[in-house]
C-alpha cells in the first residue's frame, strides 16, 4: 500500500510577537503486497523537547464505521493514544478520514490547532501509523522554532508502515 499525504498548516507563532508561518508536512506510507489490506490509521502532532504534546495536528481514522466503530481503534495509535487521545473528549474539526493511496493534502488554519501559543524552542513533529492487521510505525522530525534565517526542511524516514516524512516551514 502506498499513500502520500501532505498536511499544510499556516500558523501564528507567539515568539514575542505573532509570526505566520506555512508548515507543510509530506509522508508516505509504502505500498504492502498483504491479502488482507486496510487502510492506515494516522495521528500527526508537535511535541515539545520534554516529549509532551504541545499541539494535536490531525488523526485520520475509520469515521464511517457503523455507531463510531472506528474510534474503538485509535487505541492501535500507542504512542498518540498515552500521551493526547485517551485524555481527549472531542476530535471535532482536527479528524479525518483515512485516505487512499496516493498524494493527500490537508489544510487548516491555528484555530483548529491551537498551535498559535507556541513558544520559541526545540520541537519534533510526530507522524505515527497504524494498520488493521498490519504493523505500527512512529516518525520524529526534530526543528526547531522559529526558524533561523528563514526555512526549515527536515525529513526522517521510516522502514515499514511509514517511508520518508519531510517538514518544511516558510515563516
Amino acid at each position: 500500500m502506498k499513500l502520500s499525504h501532505s498536511l499544510v498548516l499556516t500558523l501564528p507563532v507567539l515568539s514575542g510577537w505573532a509570526t505566520a508561518a506555512d508548515l507543510t508536512v509530506k509522508f508516505e506510507i509504502p505500498q504492502l503486497n498483504v491479502a488482507e489490506y486496510h487502510r492506515p490509521y494516522v495521528a500527526m502532532w508537535i511535541e515539545r523537547a520534554d516529549q509532551s504534546v504541545a499541539a494535536n495536528l490531525t488523526v485520520l481514522y475509520d469515521l464511517k464505521k457503523k455507531d463510531n466503530g472506528g474510534a474503538k481503534w485509535l487505541k492501535d495509535l500507542r504512542t498518540w493514544w498515552r500521551k493526547a487521545g485517551r485524555d481527549m473528549t472531542a476530535m471535532d474539526g482536527m479528524s479525518g478520514a483515512t485516505r487512499a493511496a496516493g498524494e493527500q493534502t490537508i489544510s487548516f488554519g491555528p484555530a483548529k490547532t491551537g498551535i498559535d501559543k507556541l513558544a520559541a524552542g526545540d520541537y519534533k513533529l510526530v507522524v505515527e501509523a497504524s494498520r488493521e492487521s498490519g504493523g505500527r510505525e512512529l516518525v520524529k522530525v526534530p526543528f526547531t522554532w522559529p526558524a533561523k534565517g528563514g526555512k526549515i526542511a527536515a525529513s526522517a524516514a521510516g522502514t515499514e508502515e511509514l517511508g520518508k516524512v519531510a517538514l518544511s516551514i516558510n515563516p
